[in-house]
């Protein structure tokens, strides 16, 4: 994001790009003024702040081996802005931070309480307090006490040169004109300035190291003292010289001067005098990379900061991260999904914003006259290529699906003519449309039930070869992070086999959409705890998720506290790499389950996608009938991606 408050380009993206010869645009690298973001802040769009900078990100990542991201500073007047922008920046992204405190007149309980500001905010791997004359090993021991184990701390001195303008930033705030001199020479550093009014006799010994002249034109004289004093090697050379108000010396003179090789570079302004002065003095320098290079290096352990970002593995998915991965995903799949639920708004505006991305194509099941009129007064996108109604009873699939229907289940005991009623059921035609491959996968449970969503696929999609349960998740999008429970729909009362199947199927569903799964079979008491019928079935489906997929993470029995709570694991499983960092949670029955995500989603307010079916041949997914039409869209995105991996 650009520190600047204007509209001009950063400087510092520039100098990174140029340093390290990245083949990048500016605007690659670039996000929003800060003008900007607070702009879109203000006004109740800070999603957009943060859509867009992972959008931005993930283009880096997959171009770049190393992608750093620098954070808005902090000004007084929008502090807890800038700290939450940063904050969630680096949450979004899974960035390790490594803060970076101005430490110029302060004392070591400025820099304390400086650093608690923000340490309520954010938990940093690395402190780097710039600026600072306090020493090193004081401020270490002071700060160690307040700050985790694992936090290095570093300090890098003042340094004046890397405060002081280059002739070139100089020659940049006035669109100087260089008389003399080349561009090579407007590195130089300028470190202090003068304005000279005064004889030769008494400029010469004040002059020192580095100054810039700011005079007239009309002042040969002290144009030639420069000259004397940079050919001088018992003098202080002289950065340039500043010709104001316009005034510039004779036409001979400069010819002359042009001729004497490395002479001072010398502008000229249009500026007054006193007016150049005050502006060079107020020049924010650009900077200087080479030199910052130089005195990090110097000052700050890399290998060991290299070493802390290196094994730095963070425990959230957040939810900003999950929905640009399940969207670029399902947006490179297009597939084709069946909507049997033609007449409910919710599933048809989900529908209008899946087709509008161009993510997929979808089938709405039903009457046409009435869904048409049923768009129509919703006011929905529409578009022909990509939504399309069918009526099951008018379509010309209905005889060859109610006959396919027939022939699979009549050794069953079912009649043709239950076959002919069954197939006019949208579940049971949309999973008819999956099963021969028509489409890719099937979303409904708006107004049906679970039992009425899954029982056809039971039926004739049947379950996949290795697979003895049918079980689903739910993806639970709370503020910071997702989380995966499991099973919240299907199983009443799992014994421990159907359990270890549950927690297995499980952990593939997560690997699938990005996670490393930590799995935490739950309970009402924590290893060799407490004990009961229940705690024992969770401890026996453990030992057999652990016998039949010994590389998969996994613990329990565990409670919830403990699943997520690194500081309660310590006490109640301290020898667990699980505990405290667990993603999937699997429940012992469906009773604890459905009530846990249902009352986790209308407390914190998230979004819960789902029951995402698992174990199907192909993709069958059921809805909540609470269902949102956020949770309806984003059920499509998962369906299509499953669709890849069946």
């Amino acid at each position: 994001m650009e520190e600047s408050c204007y509209s001009v380009k950063d400087d510092q993206i520039y100098a990174v790009i140029s340093h390290f010869q990245l083949k990048i645009f500016y605007e690659e690298a670039f996000c929003f003024t800060r003008n900007e973001a607070i702009f879109l802040y203000k006004y109740g769009a800070k999603h957009r702040i943060y859509d867009h900078i992972l959008k931005k990100h993930k283009e880096l990542e997959y171009n770049f081996d190393f992608v750093l991201v620098e954070g808005l500073d902090c000004h007084n007047d929008t502090i807890y802005f800038d700290i939450e922008i940063n904050t969630e920046v680096a949450k979004l992204l899974h960035l390790p931070i490594i803060l970076v405190i101005n430490g110029a007149n302060k004392n070591i309980k400025n820099i304390y309480d400086n650093i608690h500001m923000r340490r309520q905010h954010i938990n940093f791997i690395a402190l780097i307090i710039n600026k600072t004359l306090i020493p090193f090993q004081l401020l270490q021991s002071y700060l160690k006490r307040y700050l985790p184990n694992d936090v290095v701390i570093f300090t890098i001195p003042p340094d004046d040169i890397l405060d002081k303008p280059t002739i070139i930033d100089i020659q940049k705030e006035f669109n100087a004109k260089l008389l003399i001199g080349s561009k090579y020479d407007l590195n130089k550093i300028t470190i202090n300035y003068i304005i000279s009014s005064i004889n030769c006799n008494q400029s010469l010994p004040i002059l020192n190291e580095d100054f810039l002249i700011i005079t007239q034109g009309y002042r040969i004289d002290l144009i030639l003292t420069t000259l004397i004093a940079n050919i001088s090697s018992k003098h202080g050379h002289i950065s340039a010289v500043m010709l104001t108000v316009g005034i510039l010396p004779d036409n001979t003179f400069l010819k002359i001067m042009k001729s004497v090789p490395n002479f001072t570079p010398i502008l000229a302004v249009y500026c007054d005098t006193l007016e150049t002065y005050k502006r060079v003095a107020s020049i924010k320098p650009r900077l200087k990379l080479n030199h910052n290079i130089n005195l990090f290096e110097e000052y700050v352990d890399n290998p060991l900061l290299f070493e802390r970002i290196t094994f730095l593995k963070s425990k959230d998915f957040t939810p900003q991260r999950f929905h640009y991965n399940i969207l670029k995903q399902s947006k490179i799949a297009q597939k084709h999904i069946v909507l049997p639920e033609g007449m409910e708004e919710r599933i048809l505006l989900a529908a209008s914003i899946f087709t509008k991305e161009a993510i997929g194509k979808i089938t709405i099941l039903g009457d046409p006259k009435k869904i048409m009129e049923k768009i129509k007064s919703l006011g929905i996108y529409w578009e022909e290529e990509r939504m399309n109604i069918l009526d099951p009873l008018s379509s010309h699939l209905y005889e060859e699906f109610y006959s396919t229907l027939y022939s699979l289940r009549k050794e069953k005991g079912l009649r043709l003519t239950e076959a002919k009623n069954l197939m006019l059921d949208g579940s049971y035609f949309g999973t008819m449309m999956v099963s021969k491959g028509l489409v890719d996968g099937m979303v409904s449970g708006a107004d049906n039930t679970t039992a009425n969503t899954i029982r056809p696929a039971l039926q004739f999609i049947r379950t996949k070869p290795d697979v003895k349960t049918v079980s689903s998740i739910f993806f639970m999008l709370l503020k910071d992070r997702v989380l995966v429970y499991g099973d919240c729909a299907i199983v009443p009362d799992p014994t421990a086999e159907q359990l270890a199947d549950i927690t297995i199927e499980s952990a593939k569903t997560a690997e699938v959409f990005g996670f490393v799964p930590k799995v935490a079979l739950l309970s009402y008491s924590s290893g060799f705890s407490g004990s009961g019928k229940q705690v024992e079935k969770v401890r026996l489906a453990t030992e057999i998720v652990k016998n039949r997929a010994p590389k998969l993470l996994v613990e329990g029995p565990i409670q919830y506290d403990a699943a997520v709570d690194p500081t309660v694991a310590k006490k109640k499983m301290p020898y667990s790499t699980i505990a405290g960092f667990a993603n999937v949670f699997i429940f012992p029955d469906l009773n604890t389950g459905n009530n846990t995500y249902k009352a986790v989603q209308r407390e914190t307010k998230s979004l819960a996608i789902g029951p995402i079916i698992q174990g199907l041949n192909k993709p069958i997914n059921d809805l909540s009938r609470g269902s949102s039409v956020e949770d309806i869209y984003h059920t499509l995105l998962i369906t299509s991606i499953q669709s890849i991996r069946n």
